[in-house]
C-alpha cells in the first residue's frame, strides 16, 4: 500500500557498458562471396552466398564441407527444420531449394504462384508443429506450403515401398506435380534486362550476367540459350508449386524482408511460449510495419498491425509475448504481441540499418551496416559493443560448437555473423546469469525454523513473483515490471483463471486480468473483484539481511521485498481460488484487477478500468488485502482509510541563481517567501489553518469512541493518538528542494516544496483542492514578493470507510472468526488506496478489507517479511470467505 507521495519520481538507474566483448573464435572465408544467410544444424553451420550456393562448413572442424548448388540468384535467407534433417534456401531467382541435411542432396523446388512473379524471397519460417513453411516476396505477398509427413522421408523396412513411390503417392495426395511443373511465366520487371540491350524479359533474365561471378558448375553461355547445369549439380526430386489458395496478396505494402515464429524454436531461445499455446506469425516490411497473423488455421489471419515509425524493419526476433524489431532508423522497437503496444524503443545506431538480430536467452544481440554487434540485457542496458567486421553485417545466427571451453554434450554457445567482408566469424559468448531461484533455494532453513516448504504451490509461486524487482518508481525496471505482469498472468492461467493484460499506456506498466469462474447453475454467480498491485518501491541492498528479490524463510517468516506490500497477499487469493476450484467448490466469480503502477500513483488505472469494464464485467463485492495489523497477534479487518492530495509550491525569482556575499540582503529570496508561505499552513497547536478546513469532518460517535479504548489497550498507544492517526486530518511537508549546486554561498533562484495532505469522511477533495490553493495565493500576495508563484495539484485520492453493517463485510469477519479463533479487530488506517474508492464508484458496490501482515512486517523498508502462518491463514479466511457468499 501506498502510504508516502504518490507521485513518485522516476530514478534513472544507469548500468553502464561492459567493456570486455565476446572472444572471436573462428573465421570463416567466403571467397569474394558476401554472406546474406546463415543457418546451422548440429553437425554443420550453413552460409547463403551472394553468388547463389549455399556453403555447408563443418562445426567440428570448420572446415567447407560442401557447396549447394542450385540457385541462379543470390540466396537470401536459409531456414533449418530439425525433426525432417531438411534445410530450406531462398533465393534472388524466386525459388526456394529443400535439401537433405543428412545426405546434402536437393529434395525439392518451391516456386511461389505462377500468376505474377514473387521477385526476391527475403525470409523463411519453418513450423514444425503444422509441417508449414512460410516466406515472405519481393511482391508484398506472404505465401506458404505445408508438406505432407511422409514427404521426403525414405522408407527402411523391407518389403516396402520404394522411396519413389511414397513420393509419388504423397505428391498426388497433395496435388504436387513430379519432376517437372507448369513453367514460372516471364515478368516484364523481374525478368527485364538493361534498357540498352533492347531485348525482351524472359526467364533468361535472371542468370548471372558478366560482372558476376558464377558458382562453379553452372555457366552462362555467351551465345545465349538454355543454362546449362554440370554433373555435379544435382536433380532434385520434385518441383512445388504455390497454389493460390496459399497465398495472402498484398500482406504487407513493401517488401517482406523478415519473419519469425512465435513461440520461437531457435537455438539459444528459452522461449515458453506467448499467450496460450496460440502459434503466430511475426512479420516485418519495407512499409515500416511488424504485422502478427495467426496460423493455426489453414489460412493466416491478420491479429495486429505495428506501426513502428520510418523506414524499413529488416528484422525481427521474438520472445515469449515480445518482439524485437530491427529497424533501417538503427532502432530496435519493442512490442508486446498481448497488449499491443510499444514498450520500449531502443537506440543503437542512430540511422545506420540495423540487418540482423539474434537472441541468447534473454540477451539480444543486433547486428548493423557499420559492422557493429551490440549486446543488450533483459532490461535493454547496453553490456557490450564491438567492431565485428569491416563491412555490412549481413546475417547471424546463434548455434553451438564444441569448443576447447565447452562442457556437456551441445558443447558452446556461439554467435555467428556473416557479412559483407567475405567473412564468417564465431564469437564465443555466454548465457545471461540466472537470477530466478529455483525451489532448492528455498531451504536455507535453519534447524529452529519451518518445516519443509517445496510442495507448497503457494510459496513456491511466490519465490518466483518476488524474484521479479517490479520496481514501478524507477525507469530502468520498466522491463522487469511488465515481465512480472505477463509472469502473473502465466501463473493464473496455470491456476486456472481466464488471464490477460490491460494496456494502460506505452510507458506504463498493464493491468493483470483474470478470472476464476465459479459452477455455473441457474442462479447467476455471485461477483467479486480483487484488487492488488503488483510493482514495489526500490529495495537497496544496504539494511538488507538477505537479498530483497530473493525469497528467504528464516524462523517462520518469509522474507523479501513485496511479501506483504502486496504480492503475498495476492498469491494467497489467487491459491484460495484455486483450491476451491480443484475442489469443485467455487460458486462465485473471482475477477483479480492487478495493477503496476499502484506504488508510483496509480497512473490511467482509473481510465483502463473505465475503458474495459465490459470486459472486466458486473461487480457485486471488492476485497483488498494491502495492509497489515496493528499488533502481532491479533487478527483486523479494516473499515476506513484516509484520502490524500498532493501539491508541489514553487516560487521564482525569474533570474540566475545569486552569491550571498554579493546579492544577500539586496535580493528578494524565494527560499524565505516559501519558509514564510508554507508557516501559514498550520498553527502552534499542528492544526492546519486553511480555511473551512475542518468544517465537513465527521464527528467522532459514541460507539468509535469506546472502539478507540479498546484498541488502545491492545496496542499500549493513546486513544488521541490512534484517532489522530486513522480518523483526523493532517498536513505534511516532504522536502523542499532549490536550485543550483546547495552550496552554503548560494542565494537559489527556484525553490519548491512538496507536501501532502490527509482528507477524511466528510471532506470532499475538489473543495480541499481549492482551499488550499486560494490560501496559498491569498498568503502570497500578502508578502507583495516580487517573486511569482506556482502550485501543481499531482495527485488526488479520495478516503474511504467501509460499511460495518454490510452482509459482505459480516461474512468476512466471520471468515476471520472462524479460522483464527478470536473476534478480529475493527481498524482504520492513515494511508491511502487511491484506487478502492474509485473502483466502489465505478462498480456501484462495497469495498472490503483484508489485511493479512504482522505490524512488524517492514512494509517500504528494509528486512520485508510476512509470517508464513498468517500466509496460509489469509489464504484460508479467502476460502470461508468465498465460499460463504454464495447466497447473499
Amino acid at each position: 500500500m501506498s502510504t508516502q507521495a504518490a507521485d513518485v519520481p522516476h530514478r534513472m538507474c544507469i548500468i553502464g557498458v561492459q567493456h570486455g566483448h565476446p572472444h572471436l573464435f573462428h573465421s570463416l572465408y567466403h571467397k569474394t562471396n558476401s554472406v546474406l544467410s546463415l543457418s546451422a544444424d548440429e553437425k554443420y553451420v550453413y552460409s547463403g552466398s551472394q553468388g547463389d550456393d549455399v556453403l555447408v562448413w563443418d562445426k567440428s572442424t570448420f572446415s567447407l564441407k560442401t557447396t549447394l548448388r542450385g540457385h541462379t540468384g543470390s540466396v537470401l535467407a536459409l531456414e533449418y527444420a530439425s525433426e525432417r534433417k531438411w534445410l530450406f534456401s531462398a533465393s534472388g531467382d524466386s525459388t526456394i531449394r529443400v535439401w537433405s541435411t543428412e545426405t546434402h542432396a536437393p529434395l525439392f523446388i518451391l516456386h511461389p504462384h505462377f500468376d505474377t512473379d514473387a521477385g526476391d524471397l527475403f525470409s523463411l519460417a519453418w513450423s514444425s508443429s503444422s509441417s508449414t513453411l512460410y516466406f515472405g516476396c519481393q511482391n508484398t505477398s506472404l505465401q506458404w506450403f505445408t508438406f505432407l509427413p511422409n514427404l521426403g522421408h525414405p522408407p527402411h523396412q523391407q518389403g516396402a515401398p520404394t522411396h519413389q513411390q511414397v513420393l509419388d503417392k504423397a505428391l498426388q495426395e497433395a496435388g504436387i506435380a513430379s519432376g517437372t511443373a507448369t513453367p514460372r511465366r516471364v515478368h516484364k520487371f523481374f525478368d527485364s534486362y538493361p534498357q540498352y540491350t533492347r531485348k525482351p524479359a524472359d526467364l533468361e533474365a535472371r542468370n548471372p550476367t558478366a560482372s558476376s561471378s558464377p558458382s562453379p558448375g553452372l555457366t552462362t553461355p555467351a551465345t545465349g540459350g538454355t543454362c546449362l547445369l554440370q554433373p555435379n549439380v544435382q536433380i532434385p526430386l520434385a518441383i512445388i508449386q504455390i497454389p493460390p489458395k496459399n497465398v495472402i496478396w498484398s500482406a504487407h505494402y513493401g517488401y517482406v524482408y523478415c519473419m519469425a515464429l512465435s513461440p520461437s524454436i531457435r537455438e539459444g531461445s528459452d522461449d515458453q511460449g506467448g499467450i496460450g499455446s496460440s502459434l503466430r506469425l511475426v512479420t516485418g516490411s519495407g512499409d515500416a510495419t511488424v504485422k502478427v497473423w495467426d496460423v493455426n488455421s489453414a489460412v493466416p489471419s491478420l491479429q495486429h498491425t505495428f506501426d513502428c515509425g520510418e523506414g524499413a524493419v529488416l528484422a525481427v526476433v521474438v520472445r515469449g509475448d515480445t518482439v524485437y524489431a530491427g529497424c533501417q532508423d538503427g532502432y530496435v522497437k519493442v512490442l508486446d504481441l498481448e497488449t499491443r503496444t510499444l514498450v520500449r524503443t531502443i537506440i543503437v545506431n542512430e540511422n545506420i540499418d540495423i540487418l540482423s538480430l539474434s537472441m541468447l536467452q534473454s540477451d539480444l544481440y543486433t547486428c548493423s551496416a557499420n559492422g557493429q554487434v551490440q549486446r543488450f540485457s533483459a532490461t535493454f542496458d547496453l553490456t557490450a559493443s564491438w567492431p565485428a567486421h569491416s563491412g555490412i553485417i549481413l546475417s547471424s545466427i546463434i548455434t553451438h560448437v564444441k569448443l576447447s571451453s565447452g562442457k556437456g554434450g551441445r558443447g558452446k554457445a556461439v554467435l555467428v555473423t556473416g557479412a559483407n567482408d567475405d567473412f564468417i566469424k564465431i564469437w564465443d559468448i555466454d548465457p545471461p546469469p540466472k537470477k530466478q531461484p529455483d525451489i532448492e533455494e528455498l531451504q536455507r532453513i535453519g534447524p529452529e525454523s519451518q518445516p519443509d516448504l517445496s510442495d507448497d504451490i503457494l510459496v513456491y509461486a511466490l519465490s518466483k513473483f518476488i524474484s521479479i524487482p517490479s520496481v514501478s518508481g524507477c525507469l530502468s525496471y520498466r522491463e522487469h515490471c511488465r515481465q512480472a505482469a505477463i509472469w502473473l498472468r502465466k501463473c493464473l492461467s496455470q491456476l486456472g483463471a481466464e488471464a490477460s493484460l490491460l494496456p494502460t499506456g506505452d510507458t506504463t506498466n498493464p493491468l493483470v486480468l483474470a478470472t476464476f469462474r465459479g459452477t455455473q447453475n441457474k442462479r447467476k454467480a455471485r461477483r467479486v473483484l480483487v484488487y492488488g498491485h503488483y510493482d514495489v518501491i526500490p529495495a537497496s541492498p544496504k539494511g538488507w539481511s538477505s537479498d530483497p528479490f530473493t525469497l528467504y524463510a528464516l524462523n517462520g517468516y518469509l522474507y523479501g521485498r513485496g511479501v506483504t506490500d502486496n504480492k503475498g497477499p495476492i498469491m494467497a487469493i489467487a491459491c484460495a481460488a484455486a483450491a476451491l476450484l480443484r475442489r469443485r467448490a467455487l460458486d462465485v466469480d473471482l475477477v483479480m484487477l492487478i495493477e503496476g503502477e499502484e506504488e508510483a500513483g496509480s497512473k490511467h488505472f482509473a481510465q483502463t478500468v473505465k475503458q474495459h469494464k465490459e470486459t472486466i464485467g458486473p461487480i457485486d463485492a471488492i476485497l483488498v488485502s494491502n495492509s497489515t495489523w496493528i499488533s502481532e497477534s491479533t487478527p483486523c479487518i479494516t473499515y476506513g482509510l484516509r484520502g490524500v492530495v498532493h501539491c508541489q509550491v514553487k516560487i521564482s525569482s525569474g533570474g540566475p541563481d545569486l552569491h550571498s556575499g554579493v546579492d544577500g540582503g539586496a535580493a528578494r529570496e524565494p527560499m524565505m517567501d516559501i519558509m514564510k508561505l508554507l508557516g501559514t499552513l498550520v498553527d502552534d497547536q499542528q492544526k492546519v489553518t486553511i480555511p473551512s478546513f475542518y468544517d465537513d469532518v465527521r464527528p467522532l460517535t459514541a460507539e468509535e469512541r469506546q472502539l478507540f479504548k479498546v484498541l488502545s489497550g491492545v496496542t499500549q498507544t493513546p486513544a488521541s493518538s490512534l484517532s489522530a492517526k486513522w480518523r483526523e486530518p493532517s498536513l505534511t511537508i516532504h522536502e523542499i528542494e532549490v536550485s543550483g549546486p546547495k552550496n552554503s554561498t548560494v542565494i537559489p533562484s527556484t525553490v519548491q516544496a512538496r507536501l501532502s495532505l490527509r482528507i477524511v469522511p466528510d471532506q470532499d477533495v475538489e473543495e480541499i483542492c481549492a482551499s488550499l490553493q486560494d490560501h496559498l495565493k491569498s498568503k502570497f500576495g500578502d508578502m507583495q514578493s516580487r517573486n511569482t508563484l506556482e502550485i501543481n495539484i499531482s495527485h488526488t485520492a479520495d478516503w474511504w470507510l467501509g460499511n460495518l453493517d454490510d452482509p459482505w463485510f459480516a461474512a468476512l469477519e466471520s471468515a476471520i472468526r472462524d479460522e483464527w479463533g478470536v473476534e478480529p479487530l475493527r481498524i482504520r488506517e492513515g494511508g491511502s488506496i487511491p484506487s478502492v474508492p474509485y473502483l466502489e464508484k465505478e462498480f456501484s458496490c462495497h469495498a472490503l478489507h483484508l489485511p493479512m501482515g504482522q505490524s512488524t512486517d517492514q512494509a517500504h523498508l528494509p528486512n520485508e517479511r510476512m509470517s508464513l502462518c498468517n500466509l496460509q491463514k489469509g489464504q484460508a479466511v479467502v476460502e470461508r470467505f468465498l465460499t460463504s457468499v454464495k447466497d447473499l
